[in-house]
């Protein structure tokens, strides 16, 4: 497994032990995974965003935290906040990100993503042109999101 792996682990079983909200002093919980600082940034940063139902709220100083909240909210107004998130194009992993996400908040069933997913992959979008490959990967999501929404 991946440090950043191992990262977003533990804090979503924190997440998940506190009842939707962590506070993580980022120094001591870099030395009890044997990484460094940054790399709990990095995690943080790339995967406990707004668009994939988080609350990120930082302390600077000796006593320094970051509170990770879980957003809560219906599937309406979380598939709502997912499509105005997704911008005019969308790569292969950050749809795989948001699917993974979306199953885990119980959004979608996985027979649901399985089927998203292989309707966003390269190998189905091979005819499209590298150019507009994300573009038609955003619009495909966007309305396969409001299909289930409705």
């Amino acid at each position: 497994m991946r440090m950043s792996d191992l990262v977003a682990q533990v804090i979503l079983e924190m997440l998940d032990e506190q009842n939707g909200s962590a506070e993580i002093q980022r120094n001591e919980l870099a030395g009890s995974l044997g990484c460094v600082p940054s790399q709990i940034n990095y995690v943080i940063t790339s995967r406990f965003t707004p668009e994939q139902g988080y609350i990120v709220e930082s302390r600077r100083g000796g006593g320094g935290y970051i509170r990770i909240s879980r957003v809560k909210m219906d599937k309406g107004t979380a598939l709502m906040h997912i499509i105005n998130s997704v911008g005019a194009s969308l790569d292969k992993a950050a749809a795989e990100a948001m699917l993974n996400n979306m199953l885990q908040r119980s959004i979608l069933q996985l027979e649901t993503a399985k089927l998203m997913a292989a309707a966003l992959s390269d190998r189905t979008l091979k005819n499209v042109g590298q150019e507009k490959r994300d573009t038609v990967r955003a619009d495909l999501f966007k309305n396969m999101l409001l299909t289930l929404n409705s």
